[in-house]
């Protein structure tokens, strides 16, 4: 008789019944009288109790080792001394569909490097993990279903781009063919092209990657961009508030399926935040830090980490909100196509969005006018020539748009209180790791 799969988390209804479970063996407790091997699934984790009695059942759970992939066929047992779910499995016939090999090359005492080295098992052997994933594609959802809602457009553009994109720096070069490419940097200038196209709302979620040499716990070199673009806007504000309200309406989704899981696995509380949230100028902020003691020789022209964490901790005394905008960032810093204020030519109309003191956001309103793109560029030292396709795209009646490019694994970090960049992706990438 075939028995159809049951998860672990549905056993409750299956009582007295007999039934399979397939799963990983999470741990084994061979006694003298008793045998109990305790059973994983993707949806938790069951007892399976079986007293000896030199048959077939008991020979093939004495050959288990821990992580082999089995298939357990048996009855449901209410049992109220057994810790998970008060149930236990009584086995009828054990297959083992892929045995472990032993021992593990890790285990819970392992470091950080070692277990990304197996980052398999490690994600298989911690639930808590497990849950980051689900949480990432609920977050996800939640910012597809609201850019959706606002007539937004999913594009998917190139990664591959025959010229260094933005200032040049940090591209990653490889052959192609008998010349060079390059890796994209941001599908910045590609969302803008779609702008000129006549999408008026563009979003992307893909890889970007940045050469930095950061060994940091928020850099990686190949990570997931959340880029939005919008035309028509009137000004910058128009794209801070298409932002919040993007991230508020995917936290309260992450809150809704996770909130109480990510409570147990990882003991944060996941706040709905409200809008608007609080916005603060360049210049405001570095007021503030200044009067606090931050970068006492004035030298600083932008906020470091440490400025970051602490403006934010200002912010959340001040107004009880775990986000900030910090806006009107000086020229020195941005990009040469981050439009400026016509009466403060020294700023931008830009914002970073920091959440709990990191930096998870950077937007701005783009020059669309295309002289006034040529002579900032020129200003900034740069040649038009490897920019000509970009440039042509201001030439025939752009609409005035603006957007914002979002890290995805930073926001899950701050989401789920992780300490590094590492934990919040599948499999890491950074200047010294390029496996598994």
């Amino acid at each position: 008789m075939i028995h159809s799969r049951v998860h672990v988390s549905d056993l409750r209804e299956h009582v007295s019944r007999t039934v399979s479970v397939y799963g990983w063996v999470n741990t084994l407790r061979l006694q003298s009288t008793m045998q109990f091997v305790i059973v994983r699934d993707s949806t938790g984790m069951v007892q399976v109790t079986h007293k000896r009695n030199d048959g077939p059942v008991e020979a093939q759970l004495e050959a288990l080792t821990p992580e082999s992939a089995v298939k357990i066929t048996g009855r449901v047992v209410d049992a109220a001394q057994v810790k998970l779910g008060g149930l236990e499995i009584v086995p009828e016939a054990v297959e083992v569909l892929n045995p472990a090999a032993t021992p593990l090359p890790i285990d819970e005492h392992t470091g950080l490097e070692q277990r990304m080295d197996w980052r398999f098992l490690d994600v298989r052997r911690r639930p808590a993990t497990q849950l980051m994933f689900a949480v990432q594609t609920t977050l996800e959802q939640g910012m597809r279903e609201y850019a959706y809602a606002q007539g937004a457009t999913e594009m998917h553009t190139p990664k591959l781009m025959g010229t260094a994109s933005e200032s040049g720096a940090e591209v990653f070069k490889l052959d192609y063919f008998n010349g060079s490419a390059y890796l994209a940097q941001s599908p910045q200038f590609f969302k803008q092209m779609a702008i000129s196209a006549g999408v008026d709302k563009v979003f992307e979620i893909g890889p970007v990657f940045r050469a930095e040499p950061s060994f940091t716990s928020r850099h990686a070199t190949e990570f997931t961009g959340v880029d939005v673009e919008l035309a028509w806007i009137d000004g910058i504000e128009d794209v801070m508030a298409f932002e919040e309200q993007m991230l508020a309406h995917a936290i309260a989704k992450v809150a809704d399926a996770h909130g109480e899981a990510i409570a147990e696995r990882f003991g944060v509380e996941v706040t709905v935040p409200t809008t608007p949230f609080p916005r603060v100028t360049m210049a405001e902020a570095q007021k503030i830090l200044r009067e606090s003691g931050w970068d006492r020789a004035g030298g600083k022209e932008d906020l470091d980490p440490e400025g970051e964490r602490s403006i934010s901790a200002h912010i959340k005394e001040a107004t009880g909100h775990e986000f900030v905008f910090i806006t009107h960032y000086p020229v020195g810093i941005r990009p040469f196509y981050h439009m400026r204020p016509a009466d403060n030519p020294s700023v931008t109309w830009s914002f970073d969005l920091l959440w709990k003191g990191l930096e998870v956001t950077t937007g701005a309103q783009r020059e669309h006018r295309y002289d006034v793109l040529l002579k900032q560029a020129a200003e900034k030292g740069m040649s038009p020539e490897p920019m000509r396709d970009y440039l042509n795209a201001f030439r025939y009646g752009c609409p005035p748009h603006g957007g914002l490019g979002m890290g995805l694994g930073r926001v899950l970090m701050v989401l789920l209180g992780l300490d590094s960049i590492r934990e919040a992706s599948f499999l890491f990438r950074g200047p010294n790791r390029l496996t598994p």
